[in-house]
């Protein structure tokens, strides 16, 4: 694990990654919304675990807490799920509050 990443639940780093659709994404969305489930199969095949998602109205259309093993691989999933120009990506590393507050003490 790359350091500075705080561990999550299954021992890997945890992240936000908060994503908003492209006019292309959301006609996609709008032809087959199952489609969300196949892209998460296959960020799942890249090496990230989905702890939870949701969707949101605002300024992003989703919220997703997801686990990698490192910066790496979720930079690449990033970078290949906004290649395809469907979406774009918006991604922070998280802490739990414990974490948080052991590194203030």
């Amino acid at each position: 694990m790359a350091q500075g990443n705080p561990k999550g639940v299954n021992g890997m780093a945890v992240y936000v990654m908060l994503t908003s659709l492209t006019a292309e994404g959301r006609k996609t969305v709008k032809q087959n919304p199952e489609r969300i489930k196949e892209v998460n199969k296959e960020v799942e095949a890249m090496g990230v675990k989905i702890i939870a998602q949701y969707a949101l109205l605002g300024q992003f259309d989703f919220v997703n807490i997801l686990e990698a093993p490192d910066n790496e691989t979720i930079v690449k999933a990033a970078m290949e799920l906004s290649a395809r120009g469907t979406l774009q990506t918006m991604t922070l590393s998280a802490m739990s509050l414990d974490e948080f507050i052991a590194s203030v003490k």
